[in-house]
């Protein structure tokens, strides 16, 4: 017997990329427990070229990628959400929306890769970087035995997972 499929929702400003990357990585990592979907809170209106480029260079099929408004799902019929992520980065002082209702949230912060400066070079590294962090952090929510954990321990490990990153970094 199967156990439920939770849906997640993966929010950003422009959705563009961060949230992108996140929905596909969350939909293969977790598609037999977990369906993902992602928006914006001021959509640009396209995807980030370099998030495609990105995703079909690891095998992704980009087919599901549109740069949306988050109000798409809060339609009454719109899948209701278990979890819902930010993925804004709170240091770029980016506006970060706000999920309405009772899903378990979590900020997970990670730096605009469509913002990066530099070479060519440079700018796809944030890109491949941005997919790496967002890879470890799904990774571990995936794995999560999450039938099994009480709600406020699920949402205390949802918010470590998005700070893992800023541990990381304090140590250097």
């Amino acid at each position: 017997m199967a156990g439920p499929v939770y849906n997640v929702l993966f929010l950003c400003t422009g959705n563009s990329a961060r949230s992108i990357i996140a929905e596909a990585v969350m939909n293969r990592l977790g598609a037999a427990r977990f369906r993902a979907w992602s928006a914006g809170s001021h959509p640009k209106g396209e995807v980030h070229p370099m998030t495609i480029e990105l995703l079909q260079s690891l095998d992704y099929d980009t087919g599901f990628a549109r740069s949306k408004s988050w109000d798409e799902y809060a339609k009454p019929d719109a899948p209701q959400m278990d979890f819902v992520f930010t993925v804004c980065d709170d240091a770029a002082a980016e506006a970060c929306p706000v999920w309405p209702g009772q899903p378990l949230s979590a900020h997970w912060g990670l730096p605009d890769p469509a913002a990066a400066t530099g070479t060519e070079a440079e700018r796809r590294f944030a890109f491949a970087d941005t997919h790496r962090m967002l890879t470890n952090r799904i990774s571990l929510l995936v794995n999560l035995p999450i039938e099994s954990i009480d709600k406020y321990s699920l949402q205390t490990r949802l918010e470590q997972i998005g700070g893992m990153d800023d541990d990381r970094k304090k140590a250097s």
